[in-house]
């Protein structure tokens, strides 16, 4: 999702597409390059299981270099019941982390301008898959606390809103491990289920970006883009 999000963006044609990830992939950033001449990708190795005060520091030499960044995307995520902490780490306290940590710059309480969140949540947050539940748990609290972000824009100055792809054929889920092992074939059983494309999720993932509507809970599933209404 993210590497098909990322051509989708490039597409459309930003100044700056900036890549965080543990792995790097020269040959997926000289793709991106190409796509569009006009659009300058970077890549810095980054995990975001790192402390608050390392990302911090990664995301002031970002600073510094481009001087203004209008849109941050959360989107790592691993999916694996066996992994609990991790899990937790990569999925939740990840997104709480970048998010805590861009504050520094975009916070107008600190004269900052504001800015824009997108986090990768998943329609798991709403309607978990309960053979996962530390997976679903997370994506639930990290679609809680984007809820939260975005009623705080009044005061922050940073709107935020969640992108909750349904299932969606990547490699995560072509096998994974469920909770104490309560279901051996968790993975062959969900995708016995309609599901989408990588680039359908990604192009409707630009299309939410687009749209830019604080408090958004898209979902998109089947190839479609909804919002979900939370009450």
């Amino acid at each position: 999702i993210g590497l098909d999000t990322s051509r989708e963006i490039v597409k459309s044609g930003p100044k700056n597409l900036v890549l965080l990830d543990r792995i790097d992939n020269p040959a997926a950033i000289a793709e991106l390059s190409a796509l569009n001449p006009k659009v300058t990708v970077t890549f810095y190795p980054y995990d975001v299981t790192v402390p608050l005060a390392e990302t911090k520091k990664l995301l002031k030499t970002i600073f510094d270099k481009l001087k203004t960044v209008d849109l941050l995307i959360n989107g790592a995520g691993i999916l694996d019941d066996h992994q609990i902490e991790r899990t937790i780490a990569v999925n939740f306290t990840g997104t709480v982390n970048t998010t805590t940590a861009i504050m520094d710059f975009w916070d107008k309480r600190n004269g900052g301008p504001g800015g824009v969140i997108a986090n990768i949540c998943s329609v798991t947050g709403f309607n978990s898959i309960y053979q996962v539940p530390v997976y679903s748990a997370s994506k639930a609290a990290a679609l809680s606390f984007t809820n939260s972000l975005a009623r705080l824009a009044s005061v922050t100055g940073v709107t935020a809103y969640s992108i909750n792809p349904g299932i969606t054929k990547t490699v995560l889920v072509h096998k994974f491990n469920s909770w104490l092992n309560v279901e051996p074939r968790v993975a062959e059983l969900l995708l016995e289920h309609p599901t989408q494309t990588t680039v359908q999720c990604a192009q409707n993932f630009v299309k939410a970006i687009e749209a830019n509507q604080n408090g958004a809970i898209w979902k998109l599933d089947l190839g479609r883009l909804n919002p979900i209404e939370w009450t």
